[in-house]
């Protein structure tokens, strides 16, 4: 957390819009790149929070993710449309806990694709701290890892 504090402080210091973007990123297809490239247009630095390995075992079920947290990290970190990247808190379950790591960011955007779950309550979260949620991508369906997974799957 001291990293982002620092990089957040420098970002602020030379007037700079910041985005936050979260998500799982465990298979890394288009519609990834296009989600953060369209976050990135709407700022000047993107901060990007990955889900845990825990946290996605949760979400999404005990055989995810595909890729355990330092190996998306380490793939998040070689698009250049991405100032840094980190890994969620482990409690990240309450809105406190969210409200805690926007006020520790403060970001002006926070990015989201359109099937982001739980919409208003972002929204309203963001508002708190000064902030806009902003849908910059839409959901293409036919595009994602879940969908990629269970294709694989039938073909075994």
């Amino acid at each position: 957390m001291e990293e982002i504090k620092l990089f957040v402080q420098q970002a602020r210091k030379n007037r700079q819009r910041i985005v936050l973007a979260t998500g799982v990123f465990d298979i890394l297809h288009q519609e990834h790149q296009k989600f953060l490239a369209k976050a990135k247009k709407v700022g000047d630095v993107l901060i990007v929070g990955i889900e845990s390995d825990d946290r996605v075992k949760k979400i999404k079920g005990a055989d995810r993710p595909t890729n355990n947290e330092k190996e998306r990290l380490k793939k998040l970190r070689l698009f250049s449309d991405i100032d840094l990247v980190f890994i969620l808190p482990e409690k990240f379950n309450t809105t406190q806990e969210h409200l805690a790591l926007l006020k520790l960011i403060q970001p002006q955007i926070l990015a989201v694709s359109s099937h982001t779950p739980f919409l208003d309550q972002k929204r309203k979260l963001i508002e708190l701290v000064g902030g806009e949620l902003k849908i910059v991508h839409q959901f293409n369906p036919k595009i994602s890892t879940s969908n990629f997974l269970s294709q694989l799957n039938q073909k075994k």
